[in-house]
């Protein structure tokens, strides 16, 4: 099932707005380098970068991702670059100014989390017989292997900040807090929320075409 089924959106439509996000995203990273903002040059430049990771697949893989699974990929990581700052006329990154941005962005930073551990998951389900996960087992390991991943995070988060007060350096990521950490870990849970109940309506493709490299690959390694 398309994004496009559900939000009335055309594939042309949401495929022009993943390219105006990377051209702010290319421009976002030029900021950067203006300001010499090493924070704004790596946010925007790794928000790009992953961008490019569904025609990746695509090209390479034959992994089918079509517009919408790529509007939602650029979309998750133009939020947070957009939020982390190197906006023209903007001192402070959108993180500061609106409480509720760190929220969302971690709401949908986690649904992209949960839906590769849904993906591959499934697709080893879709492969052998060996394995057998119900669909209550799918729901709770979505959910665990999302907060796992959010709590790797915050403790990434906090070993940079901590790198960065050590040798003077502007922090690439921030970390306000307990309370922020731990919101943090809430809004990542209800990400993996999202997808463990709706995954399985948009990523049927995806998981057959990763199922069947499974094949693939277990045929070239004999």
């Amino acid at each position: 099932m398309r994004v496009r089924e559900k939000l009335g959106i055309s594939d042309r439509r949401q495929t022009q707005l993943a390219r105006l996000m990377q051209l702010f995203l290319v421009g976002m990273v030029a900021i950067g380098v203006e300001r010499g903002d090493v924070g704004v040059i790596v946010n925007a430049g790794v928000a790009l970068a992953v961008t490019y990771v569904p025609a990746l697949l695509e090209r390479d893989y034959h992994i089918p991702m079509d517009a919408g699974l790529t509007l939602w990929v650029t979309t998750a990581v133009f939020l947070h670059a957009i939020g982390s700052g190197g906006l023209p006329g903007v001192e402070t990154g959108l993180y500061r100014q609106f409480p509720w941005w760190d929220h969302m962005t971690h709401t949908l930073s986690a649904s992209l989390v949960a839906a590769v551990g849904y993906t591959v998951t499934r697709a080893l389900d879709v492969h052998t017989d060996a394995v057998k996960f119900p669909p209550r087992f799918m729901f709770v390991f979505i959910l665990m292997f999302t907060v796992a991943f959010g709590v790797f995070w915050e403790v990434l988060e906090f070993a940079i900040g901590e790198v960065a007060a050590t040798t003077g350096g502007d922090p690439v990521l921030t970390q306000f807090g307990l309370s922020d950490t731990l919101g943090d870990i809430m809004f990542n849970t209800l990400g993996g929320v999202v997808v463990a109940v709706w995954g399985a309506a948009h990523l049927s493709d995806v998981v057959g075409a990763v199922a069947s490299r499974f094949g693939r690959g277990r045929a070239e390694s004999k």
